[in-house]
């Protein structure tokens, strides 16, 4: 079965390599991988005839085959938030954020690699839906966080199996501490930031979004940017479905004022972010201040013709206390986008344009900031 499987390919240098011998990063660079696959615009793409779960889009995604990981994840609802602006609701998600669409095609990969063990590193979000998604595949998990991580994310960790590693320092230093197990013999490294399947699973939150409004786009996507793990997925899906006739709508990316070197290289005209302190802020989902795909993230955001958006955490917190008022409760990473583009910005950076953002991780993992 794992034949059929694309492979690996190097964004910086074209190295190739196959998905069942490849290290996790490219040995040439040591950067992140992407995936040698592109769907074919020509392939009947009929999501209501398929599965309920984000696994009706098959005809995009770069896994095979049948499929028997699932927790019926995806489908999360549409709903207006202000004018032009539309909210999907990522954090109904089973582990209650959007990282179960990338964490479920890990799952998937690795039930059909067969591991001796996985191993993943997380600031919270990611590490639980690998740690579900593994669970659900009967896989065994390791999962590093930094010192400080929500102890109601590691205790969901711990309560679907997986063994939690917490190591001193900040995020950077707990992805090293991963990393060198990543290497070794027998491991898969469920990596939401390196391993591009990841990555093929967030785009289905672009696909959803356009089955949604009938067939069609906002005119901007808003995002939330750390590693840029969900605009990198919605660059994927912007760029299929543009091979279908899809009007392509602006990319926004909205960064913490405390930890933005994406939007500080943006405004440079940079085409690469060095690392920058890592501050502190309430928005540690995307907190990130060394992203491995800074490179492919300023790249998808000028392609698109969009722009970065920076929020101050007191902005975030009036977000977080707005949106609970509107009746959604979520983590503040995930008011990050409604702080930028919401009634209380300073401006009006949507310019008149629709848009669609996402409520991508619960309140309830965090509590109010």
């Amino acid at each position: 079965m794992t034949q059929a499987l694309p492979g690996y390919v190097c964004p910086a240098d074209d190295t190739r390599a196959d998905i069942r011998t490849a290290p996790w990063c490219c040995p040439v660079c040591g950067g992140p991988w992407d995936l040698d696959f592109t769907p074919d615009p020509a392939s009947p793409l009929e999501p209501a005839a398929g599965p309920n779960s984000l696994w009706r889009y098959g005809a995009a995604l770069p896994l095979p085959g049948a499929f028997s990981v699932t927790m019926s994840e995806g489908n999360t609802p549409l709903v207006p938030l202000g004018e032009r602006i539309h909210a999907k609701l990522d954090y109904l998600m089973p582990t209650l954020s959007f990282k179960d669409r990338g964490a479920v095609m890990l799952a998937e990969l690795a039930r059909r690699l067969r591991p001796e063990r996985v191993v993943a590193d997380s600031s919270g979000n990611a590490g639980t839906a690998v740690a579900a998604y593994c669970a659900r595949a009967g896989l065994s998990c390791e999962v590093f966080v930094p010192e400080g991580t929500s102890a109601k994310k590691t205790g969901q960790m711990r309560a679907h199996g997986a063994a939690v590693r917490v190591i001193p320092g900040d995020r950077e230093a707990t992805a090293q501490a991963a990393r060198a197990e990543a290497d070794l013999p027998g491991v898969f490294y469920a990596s939401h930031v390196f391993n591009p399947y990841f990555l093929h699973g967030t785009k289905t939150y672009v696909y959803e979004v356009w089955e949604e409004l009938g067939g069609r786009l906002p005119e901007a996507l808003v995002v939330p940017v750390g590693n840029g793990t969900l605009l990198l997925g919605a660059a994927l899906a912007v760029e299929e479905l543009a091979r279908r006739g899809v009007r392509p709508p602006a990319l926004i990316a909205v960064q913490a004022e405390a930890v933005a070197l994406l939007a500080a290289a943006f405004a440079e005209g940079a085409e690469d972010a060095g690392p920058v302190p890592q501050l502190p802020t309430v928005a540690e989902g995307i907190a990130i201040p060394a992203p491995p795909r800074a490179r492919q993230i300023l790249a998808a955001v000028r392609k698109s013709g969009g722009t970065f958006l920076m929020v101050s955490d007191d902005r975030l917190r009036e977000a977080q206390r707005d949106l609970a008022r509107r009746g959604f409760f979520v983590e503040p990473t995930a008011a990050a986008c409604w702080a930028a583009v919401g009634p209380a910005a300073p401006t009006d950076p949507l310019q008149g344009r629709t848009a669609v953002l996402p409520l991508c991780g619960a309140g309830a993992k965090t509590g109010l900031a």
